[in-house]
């Protein structure tokens, strides 16, 4: 693990959501990441398959287990499908990188390195372990570092993403720092929930979501203020909001379930909350 040497966490706040995922143990992180030993820290993409709620006890729930795995997989998989070309020699960051599944994709389907930070210490060591583990630590490497300033050399990224993790902080400052880090030219790509500005503010199912992460949800709107006003052209924008309804669906069925699944298909079903793919080129 490596980190600057200032400080990780500036505010209470942020030190407050360092503890809460330096604390997580959550089954539904660590469980469906026992399948394959890709661990995800988002919500999964597509169609699940009915017949896995066809069975009975264990066997049931070890089908909903790996079906909800490649659901988020899938997930993945379609953000980095929209980072472009990437070349093996090329650089990319993970900005927010749980416990490190999606930097492990990216090395296996680009072959080039890959840097992924968060403020959690526990994240940070859980991930590398999975490197070495896999053989592939010399190119896929987890830091101790803060996404708003990261201590990393500018320009030096082809393409960074933010997979459900820019609720936690500044919009401004993140897309600023992603500029400044970026390659002219590189690619930003964000998966993210954001609510709608249409319903005139948080409904009192996306205020749920935010008391249950300890996050700040942002406006649709203030995604493309803040990518505009940092030098960044959107090129592609996903609406994945009833393609990510069925995982939901399928997950609240589950052994893993947890107190949140219900605010999520509220939101989504009433339309005051958005799951959005943004991907953003830097001039």
């Amino acid at each position: 693990m490596t980190s600057v040497a200032r400080p990780v966490a500036r505010t209470a706040y942020q030190q407050s959501v360092a503890d809460y995922w330096n604390a997580e143990k959550d089954p539904v992180n660590l469980r469906l990441g026992d399948v394959d030993g890709l661990y995800h820290h988002h919500y999964g993409i597509g169609d699940y398959d009915p017949s896995v709620l066809d069975g009975r006890g264990e066997k049931r729930d070890k089908a909903i287990i790996a079906e909800l795995h490649r659901l988020e997989t899938a997930q993945s998989q379609f953000l980095l499908g929209h980072l472009g070309d990437i070349d093996p020699t090329a650089r990319l960051l993970d900005a927010g990188c749980g416990r490190g599944g999606t930097s492990v994709q990216a090395h296996q389907r680009f072959g080039c390195r890959v840097d992924g930070i968060s403020i959690s210490e526990q994240q940070v060591d859980f991930a590398n372990e999975q490197a070495r583990l896999r053989g592939i630590d010399g190119a896929v490497r987890f830091h101790l570092r803060n996404m708003l300033d990261t201590g990393f050399e500018s320009g030096d990224f082809a393409g960074i993403w933010n997979n459900e993790s820019t609720m936690y902080v500044d919009l401004h400052e993140l897309f600023a720092e992603h500029a400044r880090q970026l390659a002219p030219g590189g690619r930003f790509v964000t998966i993210t929930g954001c609510y709608n500005d249409l319903t005139g503010g948080r409904s009192r199912a996306v205020s749920q979501i935010d008391q249950h992460y300890i996050c700040n949800i942002h406006a649709r709107g203030d995604y493309f203020k803040a990518l505009a006003a940092n030098g960044f052209v959107p090129i592609n924008v996903v609406d994945l909001t009833e393609a990510t309804i069925p995982y939901w669906e399928l997950r609240e069925q589950s052994s893993v379930a947890t107190s949140i699944e219900k605010p999520f298909l509220t939101a989504y079903r009433e339309g005051s909350f958005h799951y959005l793919l943004i991907a953003a080129d830097r001039v």
